[in-house]
């Protein structure tokens, strides 16, 4: 049987249907939409990032949907996504033409085992810097940094205490906030 590899245009040419496609190294994968806890998580932390991000530096914060397209065959749509003032030139119109300097995901049931297997190895061979795993049943944000072909876990924000996460080393994120 042959292996079909999809492109970015096959990726474009999809429908608008609510699921969430992306290229996985040509391979399509199709999620549902995210719930409704999963929407609250993403949209309390754009809540607390966008002023930080916008008063402190010069780069720029995305909320799915938004493609990042890290090559023809691999197009990836992380919940939250920030791009540091040394990869704002890979904006476009269209999308992200490369790698966020930090890529966010929060768990779904649907999705857990992708975000932390699948993507995780995507982000890491196209050189996404930090990759945050929100999982909000555990109420906790792990941290992981690259460090050449693979991410080594740097941080977790668990518990009741306020703590800052890279590369936000001095916005300190109050867990009563993102979890609320």
């Amino acid at each position: 049987m042959a292996h079909i590899v999809l492109t970015y245009e096959d990726y474009a040419a999809l429908p608008d249907d609510g699921k969430r496609y992306e290229l996985h190294e040509g391979e399509l994968s199709v999620t549902p939409a995210p719930g409704a806890r999963h929407q609250e998580v993403l949209l309390n932390l754009a809540l607390l990032l966008t002023p930080y991000v916008r008063a402190h530096t010069a780069g720029k914060l995305f909320i799915a949907p938004f493609d990042c397209i890290m090559t023809n065959f691999t197009v990836v749509e992380p919940d939250l996504l920030y791009v540091d003032e040394t990869r704002r030139q890979l904006l476009s119109e269209r999308a992200l033409e490369g790698a966020p300097t930090l890529a966010i995901e929060i768990l779904s049931p649907s999705t857990g085992h992708i975000d932390r297997r699948r993507k995780m190895t995507l982000y890491a061979k196209h050189d996404v810097t930090w990759y945050w795993i929100v999982d909000p049943d555990a109420r906790t944000i792990d941290v992981d940094r690259l460090e050449g072909d693979a991410y080594r876990h740097d941080a977790r924000l668990d518990g009741d205490a306020p703590r800052a996460l890279p590369p936000f080393s001095d916005l300190p994120l109050d867990p009563a906030a993102i979890w609320a």
